[in-house]
């Protein structure tokens, strides 16, 4: 009997260990896991106003998404809006999503993230923060868009990508849904068997929030089971959040669904106050 009991600890021992070697080597992989979807042109999906844009990121990736511009009797140069998705989505998949929290006065760009939809490469985080700067870059540069009036949106994975941005350029400000705190808390939460030391990632949503210096609006569902609402309550104080916008009987993702027009106009509201 004691014979077997070792021997069933040591496979189980030998089966942790691979399970850990896995887990270092293929943690991007997990993190990120980019799921490829066609880009058509927005008008395919009846945005006749929109285009189809593509860009190069430093290290030469190139990468594709769409420019939604204000509407057409709107003041130029107009501000603008950086559009940062979660994990598991797309441009496409989030058109409806774009053309409705759009407020008209204001363009958008949105990319898919390198290794998603149609762009090159495979994603690390290093590589999303490149494709950051190349999609502030592009959009900065844009003869309709005032460079000096441009806000980041960012949810869940894109809270990351989005408080990289705007600590990083000049952005008026930021909307967060669903942000996590950091990569070793979310390790912590769904791999609560695996050693800390092991998270090779950052993506460190607190560190960014306290060096913040644009105005932040935070929304969180209240029943989020993938990144707890006490996340999105300690970055929103760690940045000094100038409203918490807490959606009851939401989890995470399903706030634009729950959240509505409610949720949609008060980020309207708070872009137009943030970028006039």
């Amino acid at each position: 009997m004691t014979g077997l009991v070792i021997r069933v600890a040591a496979v189980g021992l030998v089966g942790y260990v691979v399970l850990l070697v896995l887990a270092w080597r293929y943690q991007e992989r997990l993190a990120f896991p980019a799921p490829r979807m066609p880009l058509p042109a927005p008008a395919v999906l009846g945005i006749p106003d929109g285009e189809r844009v593509t860009l190069t990121t430093v290290d030469g990736v190139r990468l594709h998404g769409w420019y939604l511009p204000p509407a057409s009797d709107a003041p130029r140069p107009a501000p603008a809006l950086l559009w940062f998705y979660g994990n598991m989505e797309t441009v496409a998949a989030m058109a409806p999503v774009l053309v409705a929290w759009k407020p008209r006065e204001i363009g958008l760009l949105a990319i898919d993230y390198r290794g998603y939809g149609e762009s090159e490469g495979h994603a690390t985080e290093t590589g999303l923060y490149r494709d950051a700067d190349a999609a502030w870059t592009w959009l900065a540069e844009r003869a309709d868009v005032d460079p000096e009036r441009l806000a980041v949106y960012g949810r869940s994975l894109g809270s990351a990508v989005a408080l990289y941005l705007a600590t990083e350029r000049p952005v008026r400000a930021v909307v967060l849904d669903s942000p996590f705190t950091n990569a070793r808390a979310m390790a912590r939460h769904h791999y609560w068997f695996l050693p800390p030391g092991l998270v090779r990632l950052s993506l460190d949503n607190l560190e960014r929030a306290a060096g913040l210096d644009a105005p932040l609006l935070v929304v969180h569902g209240a029943d989020d089971r993938i990144a707890p609402i006490a996340m999105g309550r300690a970055v929103a104080e760690a940045g000094h959040a100038r409203e918490f916008l807490a959606l009851e009987g939401s989890g995470h993702n399903d706030t634009y669904v729950v959240g509505g027009a409610a949720y949609r106009d008060r980020m309207a509201a708070f872009l137009r106050e943030t970028l006039q």
